[in-house]
């Protein structure tokens, strides 16, 4: 009988001590799951800015006559500029950071030449960066030091089916 007079307080510390492992595990899944999505986050933020500035190049290289800027994001989504409407952009997407399409703008002058997130936390990555974040992007300090711009010229539509022609005619 006095065997278990002694033993009923070990169990109650087996249980908390096996309740706090649980606790500082899950704390540990909660941390690596937010490092995950912020990973996720920070993907989509590198491939929606890209696909902007790919289609502000395409946007300025397609310019009828001489080469011109969009002066709104709303114009690579609905380009007016010809006969029949050009979409360089399904639509304008939301930063995945902020959850909102209000996207920072580069201007010169009223035109854009290139977009940026206003969000200001720090980036994970900082090696294999796309081109159109340029060679400064591995030192920004923060998303919204990320630049996105055409990273080279883009042939125009009309280009590329001249080219596509005189190599047909060549041979």
């Amino acid at each position: 009988m006095r065997t278990g007079k002694h033993q009923r307080g070990y169990t109650y510390l087996l249980v908390l001590f096996a309740a706090a492992a649980l606790g500082l595990f899950a704390a540990e899944v909660g941390v690596v799951w937010q490092k995950v999505a912020a990973r996720e986050r920070e993907a989509e933020l590198l491939f929606i800015g890209s696909e902007i500035a790919r289609a502000i190049g395409r946007y300025h290289a397609d310019s009828p006559g001489a080469p011109a800027w969009p002066t709104s994001l709303d114009e690579l989504v609905e380009d007016r500029r010809f006969p029949t409407v050009r979409r360089h952009l399904r639509r304008i997407y939301p930063d995945p950071l902020t959850g909102h399409p209000d996207w920072g703008l580069v201007r010169e002058g009223q035109a854009i030449v290139g977009i940026h997130s206003r969000a200001t936390g720090e980036p994970i990555r900082k090696a294999d960066l796309p081109p159109e974040l340029g060679p400064a992007a591995p030192s920004a300090a923060r998303y919204d030091e990320w630049i996105f711009r055409p990273a080279e010229p883009i042939a125009s539509d009309a280009a590329l089916t001249r080219a596509a022609t005189a190599g047909v005619a060549r041979r």
